[in-house]
């Protein structure tokens, strides 16, 4: 008999430990898969054990009597008036909005008294141009002005002493009427050169530049140096007047025919926590091309402060109903044969929630119009529907 050497005894031994090993591994795996079949056959029964219970209890009546009843909650339908509205966003703008302009030709700014948020008043002077030149022509007008006026004085002196000789039966009638005419050609051109005195200084005065209505400095786009001819384009600065806001919106074109002059709205301006009830004021008369709606507009009541461009919620009312049935739209349900609710129905000495088909209408917020299937005084099933079926025992107490 040959001797096992020590290399062959642990060939083998090791030959034996991975032979238990993998037969262990195999009955574990096996085991594995035999738990997971029996979980998804439990599941499997559990749902069909389910199935047959509610098909059973509906055709057993006898059955249905002895199973638990449901907990629920319950609610008394009643009409009530509804509204329905549509809701869209718009924005604060106003209806006045003043671009300051100067009252002659512009000029360079060499002061600006206002800056961006300042409150103004119509009338408040606002910026100056230069007015050099402008002053330099009032000073030159005035100095022919003044010669003038020396030469007049000098004529009427010369007249009112050849008055005087004549009345004294000295000197000629010639010489009398053309001082009395030289006086006269004098005043003429006193009375022009004043005249253009005041002209020179009006240009001068047109270099202050006032507020002509009271707001909100919104803009000021113009600095000292720039050139100034006002309006929107280039240097300018914008004065909105706050007192006086609107919410404009796009109403889409399909609700042309529900949306009118003098439509209640409701208004929320949720950055500033801010509402307020409103009509529509103006409406548009054109289909925008790119927009496919028109706009609408709502007064801003006064005592509402608002910045122009601040986001607004309109909600516009588009429907009403004086009385009608409404309920919360999550206690509404659907199946193969369409939408249905769940009310609870007495049937001897016991409560059973009932399948009850019904037709809806509009949809707001929570609530949703109904339009048949339940009337007034039916007991709606409001808490613990979800699990419910037709036939069902339910209850209002808790065991």
């Amino acid at each position: 008999m040959q001797k096992i050497t020590k290399h062959g005894l642990l060939l083998v031994l090791l030959f034996t430990i991975s032979f238990s090993c993998k037969n262990g591994n195999d009955a574990l795996d096996k085991k594995k898969a035999e738990l997971e079949k029996l979980k998804t056959d439990k599941e499997s029964i559990d749902t069909k054990i389910t199935a047959l219970q509610k098909d059973i209890d509906k055709l057993d009546t006898s059955a249905a009597l002895e199973q638990k009843p449901k907990l629920v909650s319950l609610t008394t339908v009643e009409t009530a008036p509804f509204k329905h509205y549509l809701e869209l966003q718009g924005t604060v703008d106003n209806r006045n909005v003043s671009f300051i302009t100067p009252t002659g030709q512009g000029g360079q700014i060499k002061a600006i008294y206002v800056k961006q948020g300042d409150h103004v008043k119509q009338g408040q002077l606002i910026l100056r141009l230069d007015n050099t030149v402008a002053l330099q022509n009032v000073e030159a007008v005035k100095q022919q002005l003044g010669g003038v006026k020396a030469q007049l004085a000098l004529a009427k002196s010369l007249y009112e002493r050849q008055k005087n000789l004549w009345d004294q039966h000295i000197g000629t009638e010639v010489q009398l009427l053309q001082d009395k005419t030289s006086v006269e050609a004098y005043q003429n051109q006193l009375n022009t050169i004043q005249a253009q005195v005041n002209v020179a200084q009006a240009q001068a005065n047109q270099s202050n530049v006032y507020s002509d209505v009271n707001g909100i400095v919104n803009t000021v786009t113009a600095h000292v140096g720039d050139a100034f001819s006002g309006g929107s384009i280039g240097a300018s600065i914008e004065i909105v007047n706050d007192a006086d806001l609107k919410i404009t919106v796009n109403v889409p074109e399909n609700y042309a025919s529900q949306v009118s002059k003098g439509t209640p709205v409701e208004v929320d301006i949720t950055d500033i926590n801010k509402s307020f009830n409103s009509k529509i004021s103006f409406l548009s008369q054109a289909i925008g091309a790119n927009s496919r709606g028109f706009i609408a507009e709502i007064k801003v009541p006064s005592d509402i402060s608002l910045r122009p461009n601040e986001i607004a919620i309109v909600k516009i009312l588009d429907y009403s109903d004086s009385s009608t049935i409404a309920i919360n739209v999550n206690t509404l349900q659907n199946d193969e044969q369409g939408k249905f609710v769940l009310v609870a129905a007495k049937e001897g000495n016991k409560m059973i929630a009932r399948k009850r088909k019904v037709t809806v209408g509009k949809l707001s917020g929570d609530k949703i119009q109904i339009t048949s299937g339940l009337q007034a005084g039916d007991q709606l099933i409001t808490d613990g529907y979800q699990s419910l079926y037709d036939g069902q025992i339910i209850t209002t107490t808790a065991a």
